[in-house]
């Protein structure tokens, strides 16, 4: 099977990023739609505002987040069907998660592959 990635927007396309899947809710800040090559825009995946404003403010770990976020994908029938285009997808290629997100460390389209890696298993 082949791999799920990700990459910020911001990031140049290539070839081996495969299908490109937008995750973020808004759209990404400086860039014109016709900007950023991406094949799909997931925001049925993203994380609620109300838990994306808690990490934002700092009023609420990154752990606790990525928990909460979790727990959300988990509850969530739009995320168990964006898993299953994956799959479709992960059979002809890559699949490279695009986020905005300033810290590659700590963000959610982390979380979202990690939960993906583990619902295709």
């Amino acid at each position: 099977m082949h791999t799920i990635k990700v990459k910020r927007v911001y990031e140049k396309p290539e070839a081996e990023d495969g299908v490109r899947v937008l995750v973020d809710r808004l759209w990404p800040r400086g860039l014109k739609k016709e900007a950023l090559p991406h094949d799909y825009w997931a925001k049925e995946v993203t994380p609620s505002p109300e838990l994306r404003t808690l990490y934002h403010r700092g009023e609420m770990p990154f752990a606790g987040f990525a928990e909460g976020y979790e727990e959300e994908l988990n509850g969530s029938s739009g995320a168990a069907a964006f898993a299953e285009k994956c799959r479709g997808w992960l059979q002809q290629g890559d699949v490279t998660l695009l986020y905005a997100a300033k810290d590659t460390g700590k963000n959610h389209a982390l979380v979202l592959q990690a939960w993906l890696c583990r619902q295709l298993r």
